[in-house]
């Protein structure tokens, strides 16, 4: 069976003969074969009706048209005169339709020398084959004959309605879509050259580095990277597929969660809606790096990115209401009095067209069951993404064991879980998973609780991560410094750089390393303090990290944990989603006798 994207029930049909195409297609091509239904491709963003993708046949664009023979009143290769419903005009050939929209990309897939043949006949021109075609699902093949047809279209441009029925075989089926390629080539498209053509053709999908969650410049000028990173598949269906309604997605660190609430931010900006997003995390640095993406692309008047406690606050002032002083309890207050004022309906519920939730794991019972109720009800538009793995800030002694719909959260039928671990290569997740393999235990949990997800490599080869005893903390940090120099001589930029430290003591002991020896950075003490695209190395506390990532990332200090006075399954969690923040390159230093430490050492 073909992946569908987006998936059979998140399509939106124009007509019941191209949900039947769709059905037909799905099932009786195999399952290396990729589809995309009504999805924008290529510099222009065209519409065509279904994109196909084999690694060994090409790539076809194809047509689909609902009309019955008499709707046809001439044709010609240049345009058809019908009458749907009675009423007379005129359109375009929908060969040319389809082939307009095929040009397009090609054109744009060509300008990739990796995509191209170098020498030879065929120099310059694509390493597979392409090709466009029309599907009339209401004219038989005795009809498009009979009426003349083949006059506009080449017959072996079309599947007819008869050709495309239940009881077809499916390689006969097959044989009509590669009837409509010119010409045939034997090579082969490798997955980086798969993901090449995916990245052109579909701009929506681009990964690129942590000054952004995905790049869509579709311009044709573009200059073309040498390395294209997109979308998982499974992550682009999920993405291309979330409707409205209450959603979650369990998913493990590097699974590409925050991507895909980018993809969607960004999807829902584009309708007409008068009210906005809201995009809420409990971490202050990455809402902050959310809004400077957001901020980028124009939508930050669309697209409202908050940490939860400052949302809280900013309801409280919108509104009038009482905000409480500087204190202890001054988060947990700020959050009752704006749940207080909801109640009395002096702070209004359903105020955004959708709320999406990133890092849900930190929020509060409570929490959600506020955040529920400001989601406008014609939309009723929810995600929440979660990771129990994740989940660092919970209070010492309460235990999560909640289920979605106790707080008004109704997502049965509509929870996805995500278990590969892109972000991170095999070396780094297995030293994190090393210390914290206690922790990361999966349990059993239906689909309305919170299950704990053990994370799949995706199998992304690399740097060893580098494991440093040394005699002191002073020394330590005199090393990473000097480690990240040198990375930055081999081409690495200071923005590429985090180094991320348990204590704040430790925070401000590095500032001083760098600082002496001209290193930028910056430190992120408070909210406020965290800029995401400034080139400096980033130096915060393990526990402020969590949903940013970093190509370099160096952990001091960890031959100190589990300091005596802390929970050693917590201090675990806590170096595993420092350590997962590492996309390339992780060191880490030890001095001291602490059981992560020796976990770590060499033998």
């Amino acid at each position: 069976m073909a992946v569908l994207i987006p998936a059979f029930g998140s399509c939106r049909f124009d007509s019941t003969g191209e949900r039947r195409l769709a059905e037909r297609l799905e099932q009786k091509l195999d399952d290396d074969y990729l589809l995309w239904h009504n999805v924008p491709i290529g510099p222009k963003q065209t519409h065509p009706d279904f994109v196909i993708i084999h690694p060994r046949r090409g790539a076809l664009i194809l047509e689909t048209k609902d009309w019955h023979l008499e709707t046809i009143r001439s044709a010609t290769r240049q345009r058809f005169d019908i009458a749907p419903d009675g009423i007379p005009k005129t359109v375009i050939n929908p060969l040319a339709q389809a082939r307009h929209c095929a040009i397009q990309v090609i054109d744009a897939l060509q300008r990739d020398k990796q995509l191209i043949h170098a020498e030879g006949p065929h120099q310059g021109k694509l390493i597979f084959p392409w090709g466009h075609g029309v599907v009339f699902t209401r004219i038989t093949r005795r009809q498009f004959d009979a009426a003349g047809l083949g006059e506009a279209i080449e017959p072996h441009l079309v599947i007819c309605q008869d050709e495309m029925l239940e009881s077809v075989e499916p390689e006969a089926f097959q044989q009509r879509l590669w009837d409509m390629f010119p010409h045939a080539f034997g090579k082969v498209l490798s997955l980086p050259q798969l993901d090449r053509v995916r990245w052109i053709m579909f701009p929506e999908v681009r990964v690129v580095s942590q000054g952004g969650l995905f790049d869509n410049d579709a311009s044709v000028e573009a200059e073309l990277p040498d390395i294209m990173r997109v979308m998982d598949l499974q992550q682009e269906q999920l993405a291309r597929s979330l409707g409205d309604g209450h959603r979650v997605i369990h998913g493990v660190a590097g699974s590409g969660k925050t991507m895909i609430l980018g993809y969607r931010a960004l999807q829902l900006a584009q309708a007409a809606a008068a009210k906005p997003v809201l995009v809420l995390c409990y971490n202050e640095p990455l809402a902050v790096k959310l809004a400077a993406m957001m901020d980028a692309k124009g939508l930050q008047d669309r697209v409202h990115v908050r940490n939860f406690h400052k949302w809280c606050r900013q309801q409280l002032v919108a509104y009038g209401q009482p905000v409480p002083p500087q204190g202890p309890r001054m988060f947990d207050k700020m959050v009752e009095n704006v749940i207080q004022a909801v109640d009395r309906k002096q702070v209004p519920s359903g105020q955004y067209m959708a709320v999406l939730i990133d890092e849900g794991h930190d929020f509060q019972p409570e929490w959600f069951k506020l955040v529920v109720q400001m989601v406008d009800p014609t939309t009723n538009s929810l995600l929440v993404l979660y990771d129990s793995a994740q989940s660092i800030y919970e209070k010492a002694g309460k235990k999560r064991g909640f289920s979605f719909k106790s707080l008004g959260i109704q997502a049965q039928g509509r929870t996805t879980i995500l278990k590969i671990n892109y972000r991170n290569t095999r070396q780094i997740l297995d030293l994190a998973s090393k210390v914290a393999a206690g922790v990361l235990q999966p349990d059993a949990a239906d689909e309305d609780g919170t299950p704990l997800l053990h994370p799949i490599s995706c199998g992304r080869d690399g740097q060893a991560p580098m494991v440093i005893r040394l005699p002191s903390v002073k020394d330590e940090l005199r090393t990473i410094r000097e480690l990240l120099t040198n990375a930055h001589a081999e081409g690495h930029a200071w923005g590429d750089m985090a180094v991320l430290c348990r204590r704040h003591e430790m925070m401000d002991e590095c500032a001083r390393e760098l600082a002496r020896n001209g290193v930028p950075h910056q430190v992120r003490h408070r909210s406020g303090d965290f800029r995401p695209l400034d080139d400096t190395v980033k130096v915060m506390t393990m526990h402020a990290s969590k949903g940013l990532e970093f190509p370099v990332v160096a952990l001091p200090g960890v031959g100190q944990l589990p300091e005596a006075n802390e929970d050693a399954q917590e201090e675990a969690r806590v170096f595993y989603v420092a350590a997962t923040r590492a996309t390339h390159r992780l060191i880490v230093t030890a001095s001291g006798t602490g059981a992560f430490g020796e976990m770590l050492s060499p033998p």
